[in-house]
């Protein structure tokens, strides 16, 4: 059996195998199905996990701090708890994708579902300060670091996993549905929070009822370790360890040392990706409500709509990758995306109607579908031995710095000009669509290699 004398070797010499499209390529089959449908399953449920967190922040301050501390202190330890889980996530992102690389994509698929499961249903059960005083923060705050642990292993982990499993010809589309059962799990934090609020008053969710979503969370997490039981190894990760090809050492200082580029290029399309999701799906509702007086409820229904139309987006982008090539692909959705929000926010100060709010919004939201690029040109952009590794690295790296920033530098400029989140959406966009124009970016690494 071959044995290749450096991983560079076994890269060049199998890059026809796992990333260019003229090797032969199956149709998908049922097993394909079968892991995609499982895979995106389980990010759905994960990513509810993540999110349900900032749907009842307001209400876990209230239980989780004194209340002798002010309305505004309250607010902002319970936004630290919730941005501990971004800090997380390059930490756990790495310690998972190293031995992502060394033993296995699926043993680390499954154990980061475990970890955010884990945490959830805990969160779920904590007492509160008035029962257990200033253990109850630092116990929500020891639960969120774990979540975000695990997210920071999970998604990078689940799109590797997708992408190495189905045909080549086939990998934007796969990854694109995958990154859509991930917003679904912002769809369905959403439509949970909807309905507890409708059920119950504001004092029984206070009471006990906050408990439910994670409770729930933490139930359909462990359903999907379960599920996650009926998964195979991928085919390419089975071939680098038959012929000894796995990286001897430690897989992130090979990223570090052989493949910056790769990182800049998939932290450049993350922070387009956090922006997109940050200022279009997280804070204009709340930007609906505060700036043009659009009554919540309104602002809410609009947001549900955009979020399943960027659920729609996700898989349709990945789709237009594997039908017309990766370039056109970014070029037509991170140019639809700047259009769209500006038409969007351009259109509020004149007064909109409800069914005109929707549309626009549904619009909108479907080129936020966009963010399914990144995933697809992260994963294409560095070898196989150390491509979990290096996707998590830069992924997560890049998401702690610009998701953290985003909101602060939105709101700040907020002050100034009320289109800035229009103009920081296109600032992105325009980089996402300037990087299609690199031959890493269209053509990932291998192919770049060929060519």
């Amino acid at each position: 059996m071959f044995a290749p004398a450096s991983w560079r070797d076994f890269d060049v010499q199998t890059m026809t195998t796992y990333d260019s499209t003229p090797a032969p390529s199956r149709p998908m089959g049922r097993e394909d199905y079968k892991t995609l449908s499982l895979s995106a399953l389980g990010g759905t449920l994960e990513f509810y996990d993540f999110v349900i967190f900032v749907f009842f922040s307001a209400t876990l301050g209230r239980l989780f701090f004194p209340s002798t501390l002010p309305d505004w202190m309250i607010q902002l330890q319970t936004l630290g708890i919730f941005a501990a889980g971004y800090l997380a996530r390059p930490l756990g992102g790495i310690i998972i994708a190293h031995y992502g690389d060394k033993l296995g994509r699926k043993r680390m698929f499954t154990l980061s579902i475990f970890l955010m499961a884990a945490p959830t249903l805990l969160i779920g059960l904590l007492p509160t300060y008035e029962v257990i005083g200033v253990a109850a923060p630092l116990l929500l705050l020891a639960m969120r670091v774990l979540q975000g642990a695990a997210i920071g292993g999970e998604m990078p982990g689940a799109w590797v996993f997708v992408s190495e499993h189905v045909p080549p010809r086939h990998s934007g589309f796969s990854v694109g549905v995958l990154t859509s059962g991930i917003c679904g799990g912002i769809l369905l934090g959403s439509l949970i929070a909807i309905a507890i609020n409708r059920s119950f008053t504001q004092e029984e969710i206070g009471s006990y009822a906050w408990r439910i979503p994670f409770i729930l969370g933490g139930l359909f997490g462990f359903i999907s370790v379960y599920l996650r039981r009926f998964l195979s190894e991928t085919p390419v990760f089975k071939e680098l360890a038959a012929q000894r090809a796995l990286a001897e050492e430690m897989p992130v200082k090979t990223v570090l040392r052989e493949h910056r580029a790769a990182c800049l290029l998939t932290g450049a399309y993350t922070w387009s990706l956090s922006t997109a999701v940050v200022v279009l799906i997280l804070m204009t509702p709340t930007l609906l409500q505060k700036m043009h007086h659009i009554a919540p409820a309104t602002a809410l229904e609009a947001n549900c709509v955009g979020t399943l139309m960027l659920v729609l987006g996700c898989g349709f982008f990945g789709w237009l990758a594997d039908r017309v090539g990766m370039r056109l692909t970014l070029l037509i959705s991170w140019g639809g995306l700047a259009l769209s929000a500006y038409h969007f926010f351009t259109v509020l100060p004149a007064g909109v109607s409800y069914g005109e709010l929707v549309f626009n919004y549904g619009l909108m939201g479907f080129f936020v579908g966009a963010i399914a690029t990144m995933a697809i040109v992260g994963v294409r952009a560095f070898p196989p031995m150390i491509r979990y590794s290096g996707l998590s690295f830069a992924y997560n790296i890049a998401y702690a710095i610009f998701g953290g920033l985003t909101p602060v530098l939105t709101q700040l400029w907020l002050q100034k000009d009320a289109l800035a989140g229009a103009h920081y959406v296109a600032l992105v966009s325009v980089l996402a669509m300037l990087l299609a124009f690199t031959s890493l970016a269209a053509y990932g690494w291998a192919n770049e290699h060929r060519r």
